[in-house]
């Protein structure tokens, strides 16, 4: 059995993530990214990374374009989290969602952030067929996430 798909971030990816959360934390938000916290599921410790939310037909979603992250496997575990720019902070609960109802968050998510994240969807753009995303969609967890109050 073979390891659930995950693309580990370069070090100047790493780098790269280091700046838009640090962004995202002062208050500067680029093209509506924010920085996710979520328990980890060991330490219980808040572990911080930039994140894309994403909202469709007024539900909001988080998309993990490099797969079965840290913060996928530490989300399924707490549950929830908190999306912060600058003094901001949502707290939110999240649901996991099946492979079978991610193919227009996908699509839609690759029209807005495929600049950023194309490399991470091993070919798979806004423009492939119904089919392509649907057969990429295990190796991406979706979350929806419900913000508090």
């Amino acid at each position: 059995m073979s390891s659930p798909y995950y693309l580990k971030g370069s070090p100047l990816n790493v780098r790269f993530n280091n700046v838009v959360g640090w962004l995202a934390r002062h208050g500067l938000s680029i093209a509506g990214t924010a920085e996710l916290s979520v328990r980890g599921r060991t330490s219980g410790k808040m572990q911080r990374v930039p994140v894309n939310p994403h909202v469709l037909d007024g539900v909001q979603y988080l998309v993990s374009a490099r797969g079965h992250s840290q913060w996928v496997r530490n989300m399924r575990v707490a549950g929830g989290g908190e999306l912060r720019v600058g003094r901001k902070v949502r707290t939110f609960t999240a649901v996991e969602l099946p492979d079978g109802e991610k193919l227009p968050i996908l699509r839609t998510y690759l029209e807005k952030w495929g600049w950023e994240v194309n490399q991470y969807f091993q070919g798979v753009t806004a423009k492939s067929t119904d089919e392509e995303i649907a057969a990429c969609a295990p190796d991406h967890p979706v979350f929806r996430i419900t913000v508090d109050g």
